[in-house]
């Protein structure tokens, strides 16, 4: 291997392992937030050589299984019991799990992503007023295909968690939604999905006991 590529590499990956931890102790749930913060901490601010997110996601595997692996399992248990409730609560507005609690890779501080599939991001707004629901209106960028677009979002803070809800439209589960240019495509668990994963975690356990 080259020399020059072989220190890229290393750069790399010593950023994601700061990436990592910054994600799992200081609660930080931005990729693009942490390898940059990582990258000034290890000296490394100008590089453009930054991790992929799947090389933090490896990073952050191994970091939890080495230092959290209880708290996380516990964590995660934790934020797809709360996922689901929400999730039952929107039902009508086809909600899809998605993110670091469908992935398995939770922080201490880590948050919900929820994404609603709806023609109407007022009624959703509506039921977080009429139910009392304390929340935040906010946007972010997606990518379509190649095509970036500003979507809604809700910020809703509640006594068990902080869940991120984005606002899509119907036919949007059926493309290729993406959070940069080059990223994977988002993954998603609806009601079912997640009902039946966790159904079949609270049967493991049973069986072990």
């Amino acid at each position: 291997m080259p020399r020059d590529h072989a220190s890229s590499r290393n750069t790399r990956l010593r950023i994601a392992d700061v990436a990592a931890r910054l994600i799992s102790v200081d609660g930080i749930d931005d990729f693009a937030l942490a390898k940059r913060k990582a990258a000034r901490q290890i000296g490394a601010a100008e590089t453009r050589n930054l991790p992929t997110n799947e090389e933090v996601e490896a990073a952050l595997e191994a970091y939890q299984q080495l230092y959290q692996a209880d708290e996380a399992e516990l964590r995660l248990a934790y934020l797809r019991k709360h996922a689901l409730d929400m999730m039952r609560d929107l039902q009508r507005f086809n909600p899809q799990l998605s993110g670091a609690v469908l992935n398995g890779h939770v922080g201490r501080h880590c948050g919900i992503d929820l994404h609603l599939f709806t023609d109407s991001g007022k009624d959703v707004e509506l039921f977080l007023l009429n139910n009392g629901l304390d929340y935040q209106p906010g946007q972010r960028r997606i990518y379509r295909g190649s095509e970036q677009q500003t979507i809604p979002v809700f910020v809703v803070t509640t006594e068990d968690a902080e869940f991120s809800i984005s606002i899509f439209t119907p036919i949007d589960l059926r493309l290729s939604l993406r959070s940069t240019p080059r990223g994977k495509p988002f993954r998603h668990a609806g009601l079912k999905a997640l009902s039946a994963a966790r159904g079949q975690k609270n049967s493991d356990s049973e069986g072990m006991a």
